[in-house]
């Protein structure tokens, strides 16, 4: 991963990290009933955010720096845009053309809030870990989508938005507030602003997560999941088509492949 430059606005981050970590492992609630969903119906008027969101029998998180798997040619280029926010969210630092932003769900944040982002959060970590703070300046929950404006940028390129999905997907996330980690899984279907996918694992603080391509693009926003330990059931996300659709800050000529 590329350093990050030292700026005023990073603070020391050894007690904040660990308050944040301390929230991600508390934030877990009684696991919840889950069931089927129906592809493609409507999305419900409010995010149905789960604590427990297991697809299949075991947990399939690979901590990034560790992984080997199928997209191993383009996620060290892409992780180091991924970021954890105030203990509780992950997000994707992302390309637009009037400057780049955070991208993460709606139901993480407010408009106007303050938010701590540590970059660099991982297990055998490939960088320094710091710490910089932000402004939201969009959010909405339909589509459930916010952008934080950070104080400084770090060195890291940022994620490109694409329309274009792919037959397998992964999410970069910090389960639970865990260092960051990777989960990989099959597209199911788009519509209506929302994609599916499935034997994609996420837990509490994946919400706001990218859902990449094959390519490394963002095609997504992780917000809900859905799934079972017998392997029934999806997580979904809103589209990067039905986020820019909506946002003022973000333009169709952000999105790189349709």
């Amino acid at each position: 991963m590329a350093r990050l430059p030292t700026v005023s606005s990073m603070k020391p981050w050894g007690s904040r990290l660990a308050r944040l970590v301390l929230l991600g492992l508390t934030a877990c609630g009684g696991r919840a009933e889950l069931t089927e969903p129906s592809v493609c119906e409507q999305p419900p008027p409010r995010p149905e955010v789960r604590p427990f969101a297991q697809c299949g029998p075991t947990l399939d998180f690979t901590p990034i720096n560790s992984y080997v798997g199928e997209f191993s040619d383009v996620i060290q280029a892409r992780e180091d845009a991924v970021v954890f926010i105030d203990g509780r969210c992950t997000g994707t630092l992302i390309e637009a053309s009037a400057g780049p932003v955070v991208l993460t769900a709606g139901h993480c944040v407010q408009v106007g809030d303050v938010t701590l982002l540590v970059f660099n959060f991982e297990d055998d970590a490939d960088g320094d870990t710091l710490i910089t703070e932000g402004v939201v300046i969009e959010q909405s929950l339909a589509p459930d989508y916010a952008l934080i404006r950070l104080d400084e940028l770090p060195d890291v390129a940022p994620t490109p938005l694409s329309a274009v999905p792919s037959e397998r997907l992964a999410i970069v996330q910090h389960p639970r507030g865990r260092p960051k980690a990777i989960a990989e899984g099959d597209y199911l279907d788009a519509c209506n602003g929302i994609i599916f996918y499935k034997d994609l694992d996420t837990l509490v603080a994946s919400s706001g997560a990218g859902v990449l391509n094959r390519q490394g693009h963002l095609i997504g926003v992780h917000t809900d999941g859905n799934c079972e330990v017998s392997g029934r059931g999806s997580n979904r996300g809103w589209t990067v088509e039905a986020i820019v659709e909506a946002s003022e800050y973000l333009q169709d000529s952000d999105i790189v492949q349709r």
